[in-house]
C-alpha cells in the first residue's frame, strides 16, 4: 500500500509539458507519496497517450474537463492539497487568427481555479507561464522584476493569468508560485511547434517554414529541466515569488533551422521563406540568477544532445506523431 503525503491536481496534464510533469513525478525517479489527478478537455494538443506510461500507477487518475467549468474545478480542488497550472491555450499563431479561446482558457479558466483554491483554502498554486509576457529585447536579460509588455494575443493572455495569481495571493493570502520559461523541446510535444514540425516535415520529405529574415533569437530548454525547476519551485519556492526557468541555449531560427536539416540528412533546398508573423517577438532572453541562488536550478541538459536526443525520438515514434499530423490536419 503506498502512503500519500501529497494531493496534488494537475491542469493541462495531457499536454506536452504537463504530461511529461506527470510521468516524472510518478516515474520511477519520482519522489514518492504523490497521487495525481490530470484535469484536461483534450482540445487537439491533449493527447491521452501521453500519459500511457503512468496510466497503471495507483496514484494516478484521470478526468476529462473544462477549467472554466465552476462546479468541477471546484469539486476538484476541495479533494487536492496542491494545483500545478499547465491548462492553456499556447500557440501564437492561434492566437492571431482568433484570440476569443486564449482570453477564455488563459483568462477565465485560471481564474475559475484561483476562485477555487481561496474557496477550498488550498495549500500551494503553481502557475506555469512564458518567458513572453515579457515582450521583445535587443540585448541583456529579463529579470523577474522587469514589466510586462507582451506582444501577441496568447502573451497577453499569459500576462493577464499571471496578474490574476499574484493579485490572489496578495488580495487572499494564497500561496501562489508563478514559473515563467523559454522555449520548451523534447518528446511528445505537438508537431505544430517549431522543432516538432521542422522534425517531422524533414523526416517525411516535406517542406519546412522559416520565417522573415531567420534571425528571431529564443533561448531552448528541454523539457527534463523544465520539469526539475517547477518542482524545485513546487517544494522550496516562496509564496507571491515568480521564478525564470531558462535554457541557455540562445539560436536564431536560422541556425536552428540548419541544425535541424543537419540532424535529418536534409538540404536548404528543403526551407521555405514565408513572410514574418505578425509582431513577431525579435529576442528573448530569461535572467535565471534568482531560481539559482534561492534554489539551486541550473539546466543540465547540453543543448546539441538534447536535440539529438529528440529527433531520434521522432524518428523511432511515427506511431504517436503520425496519426497527430493527421488529426490537425483535418481540422
Amino acid at each position: 500500500m503506498t502512503y500519500v503525503t501529497t494531493r496534488i491536481l494537475v491542469t493541462g496534464g495531457a499536454g506536452f509539458i504537463g504530461s511529461h510533469y506527470v510521468r516524472t513525478l510518478l516515474g520511477p525517479q519520482g519522489p514518492g507519496g504523490l497521487a495525481v489527478t490530470v484535469l484536461d478537455q483534450l482540445t487537439y494538443a491533449g493527447n491521452p497517450a501521453n500519459l500511457d506510461p503512468v496510466r497503471g500507477h495507483s496514484g494516478f487518475s484521470f478526468v476529462r474537463g473544462d477549467i472554466c467549468d465552476r462546479e468541477l474545478v471546484g469539486k476538484l480542488v476541495s479533494e487536492h492539497d496542491e494545483v500545478v497550472h499547465f491548462a492553456a491555450e499556447s500557440h501564437v499563431d492561434r492566437s492571431i487568427q482568433s484570440a476569443d479561446t486564449f482570453v477564455r482558457t488563459n483568462i477565465l479558466g485560471t481564474q475559475t481555479l484561483l476562485d477555487a483554491a481561496v474557496r477550498h483554502r488550498l495549500r500551494t498554486f503553481v502557475h506555469i507561464s512564458t518567458d513572453e509576457v515579457y515582450g521583445s529585447l535587443d540585448k541583456g536579460s529579463w529579470p523577474e522584476t522587469d514589466p510586462l509588455r507582451p506582444n501577441s494575443p496568447y502573451a497577453a493572455s499569459k500576462a493577464a493569468s499571471d496578474l490574476l495569481a499574484l493579485a490572489c495571493h496578495r488580495t487572499h493570502g494564497l500561496d501562489v508560485r508563478v514559473t515563467r520559461c523559454s522555449n520548451n523541446y523534447g518528446p511528445y510535444q505537438f508537431p505544430e511547434k517549431v522543432i516538432p514540425l521542422f522534425v517531422t516535415n524533414l523526416l517525411d520529405g516535406l517542406p519546412v517554414p522559416l520565417y522573415g529574415d531567420g534571425l528571431n533569437v529564443r533561448d531552448w530548454l528541454h523539457i527534463d529541466d523544465h520539469i526539475r525547476g517547477i518542482e524545485l519551485v513546487r517544494t522550496g519556492g516562496r509564496p507571491g515569488e515568480v521564478y525564470n526557468i531558462g535554457g541557455g541555449a540562445e539560436l536564431t531560427n536560422r541556425d536552428l533551422t540548419r541544425l535541424l536539416l543537419d540532424a535529418c540528412g536534409a538540404d536548404w533546398d528543403r526551407v521555405e521563406h514565408v513572410e514574418d508573423r505578425k509582431g513577431h517577438d525579435r529576442r528573448y532572453s530569461l535572467d535565471w540568477a534568482k531560481i539559482q541562488s534561492e534554489l539551486g536550478y541550473a539546466p543540465r541538459k547540453d543543448f546539441m544532445a538534447g536535440l539529438a536526443e529528440t529527433v531520434r525520438w521522432y524518428r523511432e515514434h511515427r506511431s504517436w506523431w503520425e496519426p497527430v499530423k493527421r488529426k490537425a490536419t483535418a481540422r
